[in-house]
Order: structure tokens, then sequence, then C-alpha cells
């Protein structure tokens, strides 16, 4: 199934289904995954829809499936006739406007061979890429003769592509004053275009006399983003414009952001697995704080934090890889993070616009193993403060997360063992919580005290490679708690296999958690509202 999440300055948040038979699950799981479902408007200040295109192969399905995805909350559907199966133009069409229980977009889309054939020669342009997906191969009469037709059945918007739009738009109005509203489309090949030449492209489509015009590009970097958000503060119609792909999913969440909303989002590479969205976003909401959390796909740090410089950007969280290298490019440095050598929270001061770098893994990863100790009745004749003073505490992976936990693990007056696959940087982590360093590779032949802490701060275990652990499964029953900071999934192999070997385990998910919550705090000013972020992950993860 491939799906693709878009809200749009026009105010449509667009759902791509190929996956027909499962569309309502699929739409009532997707609005879920930003945290949106019931709420799309609240975090800006006008209005969204729920705009869910449809594929289905049968006029018979594309009904069942315009009423499916409204009653799981789409406003409006954009059917593919391109899609239908020996389509009938004059049968079919008044079936689906007919039987239509919310406004349609009639969309008929050649195939990439017919529309790659399609150029806008300023700035050279060239649209209609094979990622558009268009079905249809027959006569261009027929189709230009089907999207007449729709618009003279009364569909409420109809989509054309820019090359044939001028003349039609003009035929259409002159027949129609109160028809339905033309979408003018262009689908652009290869990275954004510059401001100049979207501006160039944008001037000949709303020249044909659009209602709405729609732009979409295939990004190579979230940097490009900024052009898309420069033509809709610049256009003169209302306006879609997005770019596919990870690197283009804050176009496809931002679109419609106008006003004093804030945005915060993960930078990290990649961003598919985080559920950072999930958290934020409804906690964003329930404190009533104007704000959006979204993933940011990040290649090039510094071109990165050189574009996104507008006080709207007001914080981020920062993930792999990345927690280490972007201690650079904050002006300021909390004296935790600093210490730790890696960055998790980035705020933008509202005073001078510095970016001031934080680290909330740290306390997230150590209370959670501390309490989790104290759950178990654990008490430490060495020390009231902490049952982790004088323990040896092994800690997996050298780089941000680790650090964080291993100096977290220090401050404690634990004793620390660090493995990691590179020795010099295990070393150097070593010399800074006065702790050993090993190679990863001796972690399958090492036998840990009795009673030892185990901390797994590598991507080993993450989804999809669900099978493979850190340690040796033989030495699990030595450790008295493991703690795995992976969290996709909840329960990790490691988990399980220490489990059963009568240790206790801490899951990644409540040190995301834990570190969430300082992050809500440094984001908004304001007290987290922790009860309510621990239902979220305790429902949704």
């Amino acid at each position: 199934m491939r799906i693709y999440l878009f809200l749009f300055c026009l105010d449509f948040l667009k759902l791509r289904i190929t996956d027909r038979p499962s569309l309502s699950q699929t739409l009532y799981r997707f609005l879920h995954l930003f945290g949106l479902m019931g709420s799309t408007a609240g975090a800006f200040k006008n209005s969204a829809m729920v705009c869910a295109p449809l594929m289905a192969r049968s006029v018979e399905q594309m009904v069942i499936d315009m009423h499916s995805a409204k009653a799981q909350g789409a406003d409006v559907v954009e059917v593919r006739l391109d899609y239908i199966h020996q389509f009938q133009p004059g049968q079919d069409l008044e079936t689906i406007i007919r039987n239509k229980p919310l406004p349609v977009i009639i969309v008929y889309r050649l195939t990439s061979s017919g529309a790659g054939k399609q150029v806008f020669v300023p700035g050279r342009i060239d649209w209609g890429p094979k990622w558009e997906g268009g079905q249809y191969e027959g006569d261009e009469h027929k189709r230009l003769e089907a999207l007449r037709l729709a618009h003279d059945l009364g569909a409420d918007y109809i989509d054309f592509e820019l090359k044939v739009a001028s003349e039609l738009i003009g035929e259409l109005k002159n027949k129609h004053r109160n028809g339905g509203k033309v979408i003018v489309s262009s689908y652009l090949n290869g990275a954004t275009p510059s401001k100049e030449k979207l501006g160039d492209l944008v001037a000949s489509m709303q020249a044909t006399g659009a209602d709405i015009i729609k732009v979409v590009s295939n990004a190579d970097d979230i940097t490009e983003m900024e052009r898309i958000f420069y033509l809709l503060s610049h256009c003169e119609v209302p306006a879609v414009a997005y770019s596919v792909g990870e690197r283009g999913l804050i176009s496809q969440l931002l679109c419609p952001k106008f006003g004093d909303t804030k945005v915060f989002g993960l930078v990290s590479k990649p961003v598919s697995h985080s559920k950072g969205p999930l958290l934020h976003n409804p906690t964003l909401r329930h404190a009533n704080f104007n704000g959006i959390y979204v993933p940011m796909f990040v290649d090039d740090l510094k071109k990165f934090f050189d574009v996104f410089a507008s006080p709207d950007f007001a914080g981020y969280s920062v993930g792999f890889p990345y927690k280490e290298a972007v201690v650079q490019f904050c002006d300021e440095v909390h004296p935790l993070a600093k210490s730790i050598g890696a960055v998790n929270t980035i705020i933008r001061r509202p005073g001078d616009g510095k970016l001031i770098g934080y680290n909330t893994d740290c306390e997230g990863s150590i209370t959670a193993i501390e309490d989790a100790l104290r759950d178990q009745k654990y008490v430490n004749g060495r020390s009231l403060n902490s049952p982790l003073a004088g323990k040896q505490f092994v800690v997996v992976g050298a780089g941000g997360a680790g650090r964080a936990i291993a100096v977290g693990a220090r401050s404690r007056g634990a004793r620390l063992i660090i493995f990691d696959i590179d020795l010099e940087r295990a070393k150097c982590l070593a010399r800074a919580v006065s702790g050993e360093a090993r190679h990863f590779e001796s972690l399958a032949h090492f036998q840990p005290e009795n009673g030892a802490i185990l901390a797994n701060a590598t991507p080993i275990g993450m989804h999809p490679s669900t099978d493979r652990i850190p340690a040796a499964e033989e030495t699990l029953g030595n450790y008295q708690l493991v703690f795995d900071a992976v969290y996709t999934p909840r329960k990790t192999r490691l988990l399980k296999d220490a489990a059963a070997a009568g240790a206790i385990t801490v899951s990644g998910v409540e040190m995301f958690l834990r570190q969430a919550i300082g992050q809500f705090n440094l984001f908004t000013g304001r007290e987290a509202p922790k009860d309510f972020m621990r239902k979220i992950v305790l429902a949704k993860f």
C-alpha cells in the first residue's frame, strides 16, 4: 500500500490510496498517523478539508468508496476516471455524480508516456512524470470530451493539465458561468525549480483563468520546500502546491499554515519510523497551543538551518544520525548537553532567534531505569539516592543516545563499560565517564557481573530487522535490568529474551515518553500534561 498525506493551501488533506479494499481502515489509520483526526483545522486559522483520491476499477466500487471515504472523515473525493475499467463516460459519469455523497474532483490523467510529451517552455520545466500514475492511453479528444461532460453534469471540480487548460476553461465558463471550479495542474520532473521559474509557471497557470492551480514536484532535498512555501504566499488564486516523498513531507503538512502557528519537527534521516507526531500533535492540541509537529527528512544540516531560519520554525527534536553533529549548529548549548556531547532538542530563542541545544534523553532514560528498579523494591545499600550507584552498567553504542545514557548513569555513581563498533569512539566516551571501552565484537563473549545493567543504544532490533539482539542470549540472565532504547517494536527481541531470563526490562517507549515530556516543556514553556501523554503512548504505541 502506498499512501501520501497532504495538507494543502486550498485546505485539502489528501490521502493517496491504492489499496482499494482497505480504504476505510487506511483513511482512518492515516488521519491518526500525525495526530490530526478530528482536528485538522485546529492547528491553522483556516479550516481544513480531507480529500481522499479514489482509484476503484469499477463505477460500482467508486460509489461504495465515496460513501466509505465520507464515513471515515473525508470532506471531498478525487475520482480518478483513468482507473475505471472499460469506462463509459455518458453512463458512468452520471452514476458517479448522481450518487456522490460529498463534493468530487474529476481527474482523467494521461499515462506518463502521454503526459511526458507536454513541456512548459519558460524555464524548461517538464511535467507528467511516471510517479503521477496516469492510466489513460486512448484518444485525447475523447478524454477531453469526458471532462467536458463531467462539468456539464455538475461535478464540483474538474482537473485539467496546463497544456489544454486555456481553451477549455474559456469554453466551459462561457457555457456554464456558475458551474464547477476548474483546477489547472502541473507535475514537475526533477528537483523543485527556482523561485523565478516557479513564478513564470504560476503566471502561465493563472493566465488560463483557473479557479485553483496545483503544482507538484519531486524534491531532492528538504530545503527545496522553502520555494514551495514562497509560491503559496505569492499566488493570486487559491493554490495547491507540494512535493512528494519523505523529503517533501513538510510541504504536504504545512501548506495551510498561516498566522502565528509555530512549527516543531523531527530533524532526522530517515523519519518514516518516527512516532513523534503521533504524540506531540495531540498534546499540543490538548494544551490549546497553536503549533504543529512534523517529520523533517534532512540530508544537509547546514543547508537546512540556513534555509529554515524563520521564527515560525520554533524548535526541533533531533534524531539519528544527527545528535552529535547538530551541536556545532547551535548558538548555545545547555551544560548537560555539552557534557554529553549530544543534543536531542533545539529551541529557537524568541528574543534573538538563536538556536539553543538541550538533551532530554539523559534524564528520560536514567529515571526510567531507576524507577523500574525501585518498582521492584530493589534497595542498594550503598546509596539512598540512586539504585544505580556502584553497579556495573554496560552501554552498547557510543552515539548520541549512548552518550546520554552513559553520562546519566555516571552521574548516579554507576561503573561504565562502553561497547561500540568504532573502538576509538567507545574510548572517547569511556574517558568522559571514567569507564572502560571495548569493541562491539567482544560483547558476544563478555561475561557481566551478576546484577549488572545492560542498555542498548544502537538500532539493533529496530523494525524491520527485529530478530537481532546486541548481546549474547546466554548472558542475559546475569543482568538485573535490561534497557532497550529501540521503541519500534515496543517489545524488542532483546527485551523478550531478557524477560524470559528473569531480568527486569525497560522499553525504549518509556524513554521516548519521558524525553518527549521534557521537549514539550522546552517547546512551549509550559508544564507538559504527563498523564495525557502517557495515555497516548499506552494506547497508540
